[in-house]
């Protein structure tokens, strides 16, 4: 006869081994006190998505530095916030992020609704984001499930049902073990337990403060847990990218359309993305352009992209038909999305190592 898990067994375990992250309240047991912000909550939660806490750190400092409550997020610019968030990936969650401030701000009187289905209303916020929230910074009853909480059911229940169709199943396991009290360091304490006991790969049971309770540990299945159903293969697209500068060390860049891929950000003109070969479009204005040697590769979450990246100097007096030039001295790589700095790292060579393309003034 195995234990039965128990919230006051994971919750005795987090009290001693809580991980420390900026937008975390740490546990009373580790001079924890009062709810978390819910605002750094949100914040958190929403670059988190798809993202590790080592890639979201900087980010969320550097925000929180910037804008550090819901009212100053909704009165930046947009393009402030899109640069900052340059390198995150998935930046819709950008747009979304905005729009939920402002609604915030306006319609809410900055401060954020303390329930699920309230959070639910809001942009951006799908049912796990709402209840992280409700848990985290009001202490609801809410089961959060994420891929470190899945891992531990399917353990957990022996659960082999592969995902995405054990969804269902393993919520509701989650739900029948959240506690009321202490939801939001028990919600934190299960994520902690997937992210540093319960890993994918050779999981610490001797560690787990629920190794009694595992039914997978008890019948030697932990390591294939949870099962997944075969990803499709992913397609490549092909595109063409025109990176130029002017003879004053300015930039042409676009930004492209609010909706669809990298909405809202700054990026070079180019070709639509597709699947199969493209003919080189008709540049953003004449001049002497390259084709450089290598292209810029770079993987979404649906599919491969292949850019071939093309590069020319332009005279002072250019007048293009898309985009806009951009000074030497506002130009910030780093303002750019991932896959734009791929372009830019390989256009670059050519423009330092060429008198008549080379007018760095110091961009690199």
């Amino acid at each position: 006869m195995r234990d039965a898990p128990a919230a006051a067994d994971l919750l005795a375990w987090y009290d001693q081994h809580a991980r420390t992250m900026p937008w975390r309240v740490p546990p009373p047991a580790k001079g924890g006190k009062g709810r978390a912000d819910p605002y750094r909550v949100w914040l958190s939660e929403v670059m988190l998505q798809q993202t590790t806490v080592a890639a979201v750190t900087d980010y969320f400092n550097r925000f929180t530095a910037r804008w550090p409550d819901v009212a100053a997020l909704a009165a930046a610019d947009d393009g402030d916030v899109m640069a900052e968030w340059a390198g995150l990936g998935y930046y819709a969650r950008a747009r979304n992020l905005l729009k939920c401030a402002r609604m915030v701000a306006s319609q809410y009187q900055g401060q954020f609704p303390n329930t699920y289905q309230g959070l639910l209303a809001l942009p951006g916020i799908g049912p796990y984001t709402a209840a992280a929230i409700s848990a985290i910074a009001f202490d609801q009853p809410e089961a959060v499930v994420d891929g470190n909480v899945e891992r531990v059911m399917a353990r957990l229940y022996d659960v082999h049902t592969p995902l995405p169709a054990a969804k269902g199943e393993l919520t509701g396991h989650a739900a029948a073990l959240t506690p009321k009290n202490r939801p939001g360091d028990y919600a934190q304490a299960v994520m902690d337990l997937g992210a540093t006991i319960c890993t994918p790969r050779k999981p610490a049971c001797a560690l787990c403060p629920w190794q009694g309770a595992c039914l997978a540990r008890r019948r030697g299945t932990a390591p294939e847990l949870p099962k997944k159903t075969p990803k499709k293969p992913k397609p490549t697209r092909l595109g063409h990218a025109y990176v130029g500068q002017r003879a004053d060390g300015a930039w042409l860049l676009e930004r492209r359309a609010e909706s669809g891929l990298l909405g809202g950000m700054l990026g070079w003109p180019g070709s639509p993305w597709a699947e199969g070969e493209i003919p080189q479009p008709a540049p953003p204005l004449p001049g002497a352009w390259v084709q450089m040697p290598d292209a810029a590769l770079h993987t979404f979450t649906h599919f491969h992209l292949r850019l071939i990246v093309w590069v020319a100097p332009l005279p002072l007096d250019a007048a293009p038909g898309t985009g806009q030039f951009v000074t030497h001295n506002q130009f910030r790589p780093s303002d750019l999305p991932t896959v734009m700095r791929k372009v830019f790292e390989i256009a670059k060579p050519a423009f330092l190592a060429a008198p008549e393309l080379g007018h760095s003034h110091g961009n690199s």
